[in-house]
């Protein structure tokens, strides 16, 4: 379809031919005169289908968004923030869809960029160009290994757990850009070996691959509920929930799908090391010791003992027999969640949570009545649109990325000071809202704006990254294997920050380093202030920040490049780089 300035230039054209070539005669005049009507009608039906054109350009699904949203905010008589300036909106998306913040290329690439549709144009190019599928694959991968797993999964000596395994898995599936619903499935039901380049290597099975055998499998079911369905169940292994549907019985009924699943270990050969582990599926005899009625026992907090079969959390039951050749229960599981329109819920709010820093429900993970969401209009509606879309996250992302509350300032006003989730209320997306980037942001954004790469091989820069970012992990012993992650601008950390190994490469004034190159750069000390401003903060300097800059020049007595470097050490060690904003 033509562009719509392509069809009004196009109208223009011929009006402008008419009037060059004057008729000579009465007929040409009366064809002339019945001929220009029908051009000025032509010419307004143009531009009337090139301004359709244009709206049916925005997706559908992001006109549902912004009337919900708008309709929220004037049901609470509060006015959003105004819409975002270009560069902070480019800084946003480029470290929400692949994990880091643009470099200056990019950046004024973008800002150079003409037309009404130059953010659409670049969502689709940051999800859509090869040259960027690595990056949104790794960001990707990096997000949901810390869901699945924690960021300490797969870390320790004796774990069962390749974190490897696992990020190759995600890796390949978001550069392929498979279904969030297969992706489900293969989570769900996987077998096959934790390790790349062990035979049966399936990375797919590292999500559940410590999970099944401690405990009769109580992990795995409560992970797997609250991951994928957003139900927190890990409180009915014990006794009825006090505030939501679930009950004990329950809890078992959907514990009994991961009976039949072990995982293995296996050494290294000669010693008692573990080399990777395997999680298969095996007959389950129940703890009757009946496999043809495969039942498991539970005991009620009154210490009666009760009997519970497979059973999905909407009632439906499966056969009871525990051979696998009668029935593999993980892949029923994973066939009835695929039917859930929980799990296109859950999966619609956590990725919304992802973008604009709070879910419809708090927690993300926590849906249901007990619980009431936000927007649960938009949260039903949105949902069923990532079902008819074939559960394409790309699709999604690019929704919520064109939606209006995503290209809000992050401006707390008195004309939305009410919309302030973090003292509790509920987010009306007023306004975007800021936060911290996560250690694996900040990481690739360090590396990306002062090409400051790791030295050795991809593995040793892999472990050099991972070692650094295991700074910020607490683990807590709570049933579900808790974890933190203490990146939280303490003092310790901002010291880390200020003087670690990292920040030292990037501030270097050596040959070659980035100070050192943009030293050679630009005409003057101002424009090369403007560059460290642009490169780190996707801003230019204030007049105040350009005075600092010219007094430690006077203070470094000319030495521009030490200017320059304490200049960008503020930079990056400021709230400001350190924040999704």
């Amino acid at each position: 379809m033509p562009r719509c300035g392509y069809m009004i230039q196009r109208g223009s054209f011929k009006l402008q031919t008419i009037k060059k070539t004057p008729p000579r005669n009465l007929a040409t005049m009366t064809r002339y005169s019945t001929i220009l009507p029908a051009v000025l009608i032509l010419g307004s039906l143009l531009t009337l289908r090139a301004s359709e054109a244009a709206e049916a350009a925005v997706p559908s699904q992001v006109t549902m968004i912004n009337e919900i949203i708008e309709q929220g905010w004037r049901d609470f008589e509060i006015r959003p923030a105004s819409e975002v300036d270009d560069s902070t909106w480019c800084r946003r998306v480029f470290l929400d869809v692949i994990g880091r913040v643009p470099n200056k290329s990019e950046l004024s690439e973008f800002l150079a960029s003409k037309g009404k549709d130059k953010r659409a144009v670049l969502v689709d190019t940051l999800l859509h160009d090869d040259k960027y599928t690595e990056e949104y694959a790794s960001h990707w991968s990096t997000v949901w290994t810390n869901i699945l797993i924690g960021q300490s999964g797969g870390n320790g000596r004796d774990t069962m757990i390749s974190r490897a395994g696992m990020q190759k898995y995600l890796r390949d599936s978001f550069a392929r850009n498979k279904p969030y619903d297969r992706i489900v499935f293969d989570l769900v039901t996987a077998t096959g070996s934790t390790k790349p380049g062990t035979e049966n290597f399936n990375g797919a099975v590292n999500f559940l691959i410590d999970k099944v055998n401690e405990e009769k499998g109580v992990l795995a079911t409560s992970s797997t509920s609250r991951i994928f369905l957003g139900q927190q169940v890990q409180c009915t292994q014990c006794h009825n929930h006090p505030f939501n549907q679930w009950k004990q019985q329950m809890f078992w009924e959907f514990n009994s799908f991961f009976r039949q699943t072990r995982s293995l270990r296996r050494f290294v050969d000669g010693t008692r090391d573990v080399d990777h582990a395997e999680l298969i599926d095996e007959d389950f005899a129940g703890e009757a010791n009946d496999p043809e009625d495969a039942l498991v026992f539970y005991e009620l907090r009154n210490g009666l003992t009760r009997v519970a079969y497979p059973v999905f959390t909407d009632g439906t039951a499966i056969g009871v027999s525990g051979f696998v050749s009668d029935i593999k229960r993980r892949s029923e599981l994973g066939r009835m969640m695929l039917a859930s329109e929980n799990m296109d819920k859950m999966g619609v709010n956590r990725m919304w949570s992802l973008f604009l820093g709070f879910g419809f429900t708090k927690p993300v993970d926590d849906l249901g009545p007990h619980n009431p969401s936000s927007h649960p209009e938009l949260l039903a509606k949105l949902a069923a649109e990532f079902r008819k879309n074939s559960y394409d996250l790309k699709q999604l992302i690019t929704w919520i990325t064109l939606s209006r509350p995503y290209n809000l300032a992050s401006v707390l006003g008195s004309n939305n000071e009410i919309d302030d989730p973090s003292i509790g209320e509920m987010p009306k997306f007023s306004r975007f809202y800021l936060r911290q980037m996560s250690a694996e942001q900040l990481y690739q954004s360090l590396v990306t704006a002062t090409d400051a790469t790791s030295q050795g091989s991809y593995e040793e820069q892999e472990r050099q990254r991972n070692r650094w970012l295991q700074q910020f992990v607490v683990a807590f012993g709570t049933d579900e294997g808790d974890e933190a992650t203490t990146f939280n601008g303490s003092i310790p950390q901002a010291l880390m920050l200020f003087n670690g190994d990292l920040t030292k490469k990037a501030t270097s004034t050596a040959g070659g380093s980035f100070i050192d190159r943009l030293s050679k750069t630009g005409k003057s000390p101002r424009d090369r202030v403007n560059e460290l401003f642009l490169t780190g903060l996707a801003r230019r300097p204030s007049r105040n920040e350009m005075t600092i800059a010219s007094k430690l020049l006077i203070a470094r007595k000319g030495n521009e490049k030490e200017m320059l470097q304490d200049m960008w050490w503020a930079i990056l060690n400021s709230n400001e780089f350190i924040m999704q904003h």
